[in-house]
Parts: structure tokens; C-alpha cells; sequence
């Protein structure tokens, strides 16, 4: 299994950009083309619905030898062995939550990925133990209509500060992906300009490549 540390494009089977296509496939299509770790986002579904899209991903990851993330469900996440879970600020520290161990198996198996938007956001959940932050969304995007960008201030703030794997998110394409690494980072969460491209694969590959070239 690829470590943490050598992930650098964080690619997503978002149910909301299926369009019909068969997920499995969709997880088929974006290790393919080189995604390293690989978020399973399905809102609105029950967990129920979540562990039985995981159990049709995750053969198609641990093949690969990609990391599974689940959005939302820790439990899920443990049930299916997942590597990973992410959850927002609302998920984990409104919640109730303080330390990631709390939502971890005896092991310590489970790593727990968290959202930032905010540099405060940002220490606090490295101070719970996060495995990696996300920092964002850089730019205005579809997947969190209503969430302000952050822009590349935050994106500079993290690469000056953030001492863990931490990854780029919201509105990143091929267009963007140039001024975000400009920005400092190294690592980039891609949902829909991937997963709207006539072909995943394809549009994977020129992510790694812009990624690699850095």
C-alpha cells in the first residue's frame, strides 16, 4: 500500500458526478491513470449504501495498492476495512470529538483525515492528531457551493506552516493546478475536473504529470 507520504493526487468516486456510470468502474478508471489515494463520497447515502459502494471499490483500490478514504463514516470505514476516513470540522470537533484516536480501532489502524479553512482550523486538527489536512477550497467549486474560497493565501500559509501530509482542495484543474503549486503545495484533491472529463484515465495522467514536473 502506497504511504501517506508519497501520495500526491487525492482523487474521488463522488456519487453526486457518477451519471450513471458504475462506481467500481470509476475506481477502476482512476487508478488507472495513477491516483494515489482515493476518497469514496457519497452524500446523502446511508451508511448502509456507503459500505456496500466500499465493498465494490476497495478490491479495485487494494489491487492498485491505493488507499481507501471514506467520506463521513468512521464506522463504515473500520466495518469495510478502509485506511482512511475524512471528516469535516462539523463531523469531527463539532461533534464533540477532540483527539482522532477516539474514532480509531484498538490497532490505530484507521487514519483520519480532516477539512481546514482556516489556519486556526488547520493547527487544531494537526494538534488532534490528523493524519493529513485538507486546505480549502482554494477556489469556488460545485462540490461546497456555499463555502468561501480560501485562495492561495491559505494554500502559502500551509506550505510555510503544516508539517503534515496536507492536500489542495476545491476548483484545482489544469488550468488552476499551476498557480496552487506556485503556491507551495504538493499534493491536490481533484473531484469534478477529473470525474467530468470524457476520459478519467486520461485526465488523470495529466494531473500526475503537472504534479511530477513540480
Amino acid at each position: 500500500m502506497k504511504p501517506l507520504a508519497d501520495c500526491h493526487l487525492y482523487t474521488f468516486v463522488d456519487t453526486a458526478y457518477l451519471r450513471g456510470r458504475d462506481p467500481a468502474w470509476v475506481a477502476q478508471q482512476l487508478c488507472d491513470g495513477g491516483s494515489d489515494i482515493l476518497q469514496l463520497r457519497a452524500k446523502g447515502s446511508t451508511p448502509a449504501e456507503v459500505r456496500r459502494l466500499a465493498e465494490s471499490i476497495l478490491p479495485i483500490a487494494r489491487a492498485a495498492g491505493v488507499p481507501l478514504v471514506i467520506n463521513d463514516h468512521a464506522d463504515v470505514a473500520r466495518e469495510a476495512g478502509a485506511e482512511f476516513c475524512h471528516l469535516g470540522q462539523e463531523d469531527f470537533f463539532e461533534a464533540g470529538h477532540q483527539r482522532v484516536e477516539e474514532l480509531q480501532m484498538a490497532d490505530g489502524r484507521l487514519q483520519i483525515g480532516l477539512s481546514t479553512h482556516t489556519p486556526a482550523q488547520c493547527a487544531r486538527a494537526v494538534a488532534a492528531g490528523a493524519d493529513y489536512v485538507a486546505i480549502g477550497p482554494v477556489y469556488p467549486t460545485g462540490t461546497k457551493p456555499t463555502a468561501r474560497p480560501v485562495t492561495l493565501e491559505y494554500v502559502r500559509w500551509a506550505a510555510a506552516h503544516v508539517d503534515i501530509p496536507w492536500f489542495a482542495i476545491g476548483g484545482i484543474n489544469l488550468g488552476t493546478i499551476g498557480d496552487v503549486l506556485e503556491a507551495g503545495a504538493r499534493r491536490v484533491c481533484v473531484v469534478s475536473a477529473i470525474l467530468n472529463a470524457k476520459d478519467i484515465a486520461a485526465e488523470c495522467l495529466r494531473f500526475k504529470a503537472r504534479l511530477e514536473a513540480r
